[in-house]
C-alpha cells in the first residue's frame, strides 16, 4: 500500500517524501519494524515513541509519522548527521528514500492509518461494541456464542481471548491497539465472518484505539466506579464512555440500558437510532426475573418466559442486552430465546464449584464496588439462610479510593470477610489491606481476617466455612495468574479449590 492511501482521512499532514513509496507494515513499537515499514512515533503515558525513530531507521523503516519535529530532528541526525533541519528532512529524504509525514496527532493517526492499511475491514462486516464498568466481558462472550449458535461466523475482542471464528488469540488489554484491533478485523473478513462483537473500554476510548472503526451498534451496560487513578474524575469517566455512543454514525444503533442513571445520557448527542432495554420500567426490551437459583433463572422477556444457565439480577441485564442487540439487528425473538437457553456462563463469572457437605464456592471477576455487592447481593437472593464469606483483595497501582468502598460492602452483605491480596503489582500487600481496612467500622474488622497470601486466604475461607456455606473468591475470575512485583506467577483458584475439596474428603 502506498503512502497517498494510508494517509487518507487522518487530518491535516505534512508529507516530505514521494506519497507512492509503498509501505509493507506498519508498528508504533520500533522492535517490530523492518525493511519497508511505516513507524508511528506516538506521546505514549509511559515513554514517548519519538525517542525510539533512530532505532526504527536502523532497522529499515522507510517511513516516519511524528508530531513532534524537534524530538524527530535529534532522532534523524543521530543517524544521519550533519544537523538535520526541515530542509534537511527533504534532503536525507531524498537521498535515503525515506518518507517523514508530520501530523496533528500521532495518536489520531495510528488509529486511521492502521484501519487505512488493513483495508477498513470494521466496514466490512457488523462490528458491535459494548461499553459500560460491568457486565462487558459477560455481554460480549455471550453475544458471541449466541450469533455462533445461530449459524453465524462471527469474531470476538474482549479482556478475556480474541477469538477469529473459532481461532483463539491471547488478549492483553480490554481494549487492544489499533493495529492489533485492525489486524484481527482483517482476519475475520478474510476467513469469511459476518460479526464482531467487541469491549470497548473508556482508556481505549480516551487513546483512540478505536478511532477509525465503523461500528453497527454501540451497547452501554452501565456506570459506576472504576478506573480513577487513570480518569481522576467520574466526570472524565462519563465523558470517555459517552465518546463512544458520540462517534456512531446515523445507520448505527445505540442500545442503552435506562435503569442505569446514565443510560440516557450516554446517548443524547448521538446521530444513531436509539433503542431502550430495562428490568424495571418501561423500555422497547424489557425483562423480569421469575425464579433464580445457583443453576440459573426464569426469565421474562418481553412476555416470553426463558430460562437461561446464567444466574444474578446483573446477569438478567447481560441477557436483555444481547436480546436486544439480536433482535435489532434483525434476528427473530424466538430463535433468540432458545439460543439463549443454551448459553453457559462466561469463564470466572459467577462460576460454581461444589464441595463436601453441601459447600458452594462462587469465582468470580469482581473487582469494583458495583461488582461485588451485585455477587453478593445475588448470592444471597439465592441462599438466604446459608452463611456466606467474602473473600477478596484490590490490585496495586490502581484506583485506591474503590478500595474502602468496596470493604463498606462486604461487610453489609457478607457474615465473614477474608481480606487478601490480588494483583499486587509494585505495592504491599499490607498497604492495599490497610487501605481496605479503613473503610471498616468496629463491626466490620470483628467478623474480618487479614492473610497477604491469597492461596492460604482460599485454604482458610474454605476451611471456616460450615455444611451448606457459600464461599465467593472475588477479583481474579477468568485470571490463572497473579502479579506480584513485576512479576507474573501462575495462579488458578479452580485448581487451588480442587486440591483443597480433595484434602477434605
Amino acid at each position: 500500500m502506498t503512502i497517498d492511501e494510508i494517509i487518507q482521512d487522518c487530518g491535516p499532514v505534512t508529507v516530505t517524501g514521494d506519497r507512492g513509496t509503498v509501505v509493507t507494515s506498519i508498528c508504533s513499537d520500533s522492535r517490530k519494524a523492518s525493511e519497508g515499514s511505516l513507524f508511528i512515533a506516538v506521546k505514549g503515558f509511559a515513554g514517548d515513541g519519538h525517542s525510539f525513530i533512530g532505532k526504527a531507521l536502523a532497522a529499515g523503516a522507510s517511513a516516519i509519522v511524528y508530531e513532534d519535529e524537534a524530538m524527530l530532528e535529534k532522532e534523524v541526525e543521530g543517524i544521519f548527521g550533519n544537523g538535520v533541519e526541515r530542509t534537511g528532512l527533504e534532503q536525507v529524504s531524498e537521498e535515503h528514500g525515506i518518507v517523514f509525514i508530520k501530523a496533528g496527532s500521532s495518536r489520531h493517526a495510528l488509529a486511521v492509518m492502521a484501519s487505512n492499511f488493513y483495508g477498513r475491514p470494521s466496514g466490512q462486516l457488523t462490528l458491535v461494541g459494548i461499553t459500560g464498568t460491568n457486565g462487558k466481558t459477560t455481554t460480549v462472550t455471550l453475544l458471541y456464542r449466541l450469533f455462533t449458535d445461530m449459524g453465524y461466523h462471527c469474531g470476538l475482542l474482549s479482556t478475556i481471548a480474541n477469538y477469529v471464528g473459532s481461532k483463539r488469540f491471547e488478549a492483553i488489554n480490554t481494549t487492544a491497539d489499533p493495529i492489533t484491533v485492525n489486524s484481527l478485523l482483517a482476519r475475520m473478513v478474510d476467513e469469511g465472518c459476518e460479526y464482531c462483537f467487541m469491549e470497548v473500554s473508556s482508556i481505549g476510548m480516551q487513546q483512540e484505539r478505536v478511532t477509525g472503526l465503523r461500528f453497527k451498534a454501540g451497547i452501554f451496560s452501565n456506570l459506576t466506579h472504576d478506573h480513577l487513578d487513570y480518569h481522576k474524575t467520574f466526570a472524565e469517566y462519563l465523558r470517555c464512555k459517552k465518546m463512544f455512543f458520540d462517534m456512531l454514525p446515523s445507520d448505527a444503533y445505540a442500545i442503552t440500558n435506562t435503569d442505569d442513571r446514565n443510560g440516557m445520557v450516554m446517548v443524547q448527542n448521538t446521530a444513531a437510532k436509539v433503542i431502550t432495554y430495562s428490568c424495571r420500567s418501561i423500555a422497547d426490551h424489557t425483562c423480569r426475573v421469575i425464579e433464580e437459583g445457583f443453576d440459573g433463572m426464569l426469565l421474562r422477556i418481553d412476555g416470553t418466559e426463558s430460562w437461561t444457565r446464567l444466574t444474578g439480577r446483573h446477569n438478567a441485564y447481560n441477557i436483555l442486552a444481547i436480546y436486544t442487540t439480536a433482535v435489532t439487528l434483525g434476528a427473530s425473538p424466538e430463535e433468540v430465546l432458545v439460543a439463549v437457553s443454551r448459553l453457559e456462563p462466561a469463564p470466572g463469572r459467577l462460576e460454581t464449584m461444589r464441595g463436601p457437605q453441601d459447600r458452594t464456592v462462587v469465582i468470580d471477576y469482581a473487582h469494583t464496588p458495583d461488582a461485588l455487592e451485585n455477587v453478593l447481593t445475588t448470592l444471597r437472593d439465592i441462599a438466604p439462610d446459608r452463611e456466606l464469606i467474602c473473600l477478596f483483595g484490590c490490585g496495586g497501582d490502581r484506583d485506591r479510593t474503590k478500595r474502602p468502598e468496596m470493604a463498606q460492602v462486604a461487610q453489609r452483605l457478607a457474615d465473614r470477610i477474608i481480606v487478601t491480596s490480588d494483583n499486587s503489582r509494585t505495592e504491599r500487600t499490607e498497604d492495599i489491606m490497610e487501605d481496605i481496612k479503613a473503610g471498616m467500622d468496629a463491626k466490620g474488622r470483628a467478623k474480618s481476617l487479614f492473610i497477604s497470601d491469597r492461596k492460604e486466604a482460599i485454604r482458610t475461607a474454605i476451611m471456616l466455612s460450615g455444611p451448606g456455606a457459600t464461599v465467593l473468591l472475588a477479583g481474579k475470575g477468568h485470571e490463572t495468574y497473579q502479579i506480584i512485583g513485576t512479576e507474573k506467577h501462575h495462579f488458578d483458584e479452580r485448581e487451588i479449590v480442587t486440591d483443597i475439596f480433595k484434602d477434605m474428603q
